[in-house]
């Protein structure tokens, strides 16, 4: 009797804790699979005035006017389909910038933050290199742009900040977010001001939201809009375009 006991103790040393890993894979997938799909109505409804051409490199979205000088390279969303900010990086990329639009692993950033190597050498016509992101995406751009100084003019933050300490580089910063936003942490936001370079420029869009930088309906937690969702991925597009084309002599 003694000796069953025994086995039994060393049977549920090994059963417990191979059964506790399984449910924390099996929790660990069935977050990753939870995510925010891209709304493919409205992304087809959403015309640019000008048609650029469009493919993919290595599962990224290239979205290419032709002849560009500046490139941007996006970063999803945490968790938000990739190709939920297509009309974004056509509005932009009609306006006569290369916009390569990364695939994410589970479409986190953080699996792969330096998404943005490899992309800079598949185009060696491009001039100038701008990093940026949405939300998540914006922090992990942050890396990326820390990683590499000197590489990048500037970087764009839709609804974020940045992760890294930036000060010191000769770096310029756009910085958007809705007035409505209520999944930003404006506390860490402020305080992440003293990360970044002098050369700032701060964006609130009225009635905007958070989710709104992309198009995948309303995100858990945000707040109520005021505007459409196109109106502010147009008025999006516009502050990044005049930002680039007003500091950047590539573009002109």
């Amino acid at each position: 009797m003694k000796q069953n006991g025994k086995h039994q103790k060393r049977a549920l040393w090994i059963v417990v804790p191979v059964a506790l890993l399984a449910l924390l894979l099996s929790a660990s997938l069935i977050y990753l699979e939870s995510y925010y799909h891209a709304d493919d109505d409205a992304i087809a409804a959403f015309s640019v005035e000008r048609t650029v051409e469009e493919r993919t490199l290595d599962g990224n979205m290239v979205f290419d006017p032709g002849n560009a000088k500046v490139g941007l390279i996006f970063y999803p969303g945490g968790k938000v389909e990739q190709e939920a900010y297509a009309p974004l990086m056509r509005e932009i990329s009609a306006n006569g910038v290369l916009c390569v639009l990364c695939r994410m692993p589970f479409r986190l950033a953080v699996f792969d933050m330096h998404a943005a190597d490899g992309v800079r050498e598949a185009f060696p016509k491009i001039e100038q290199w701008y990093i940026g992101g949405h939300s998540l995406g914006g922090a992990v751009a942050s890396i990326e742009a820390e990683a590499h100084p000197g590489v990048y003019a500037g970087m764009v933050l839709l609804a974020s900040f940045s992760d890294k300490d930036l000060a010191k580089e000769a770096l310029r910063v756009l910085s958007i977010y809705g007035s409505e936003d209520r999944v930003l942490n404006r506390e860490a936001y402020e305080q992440a001001k003293s990360l970044l370079p002098d050369d700032v420029t701060e964006t609130v869009i009225e009635g905007g939201c958070h989710a709104y930088f992309g198009m995948y309906g309303a995100q858990d937690g945000d707040g109520k809009p005021s505007i459409t969702n196109e109106e502010q991925i147009r008025i999006t597009a516009k502050a990044i375009i005049d930002w680039i084309l007003g500091g950047n002599a590539a573009c002109v």
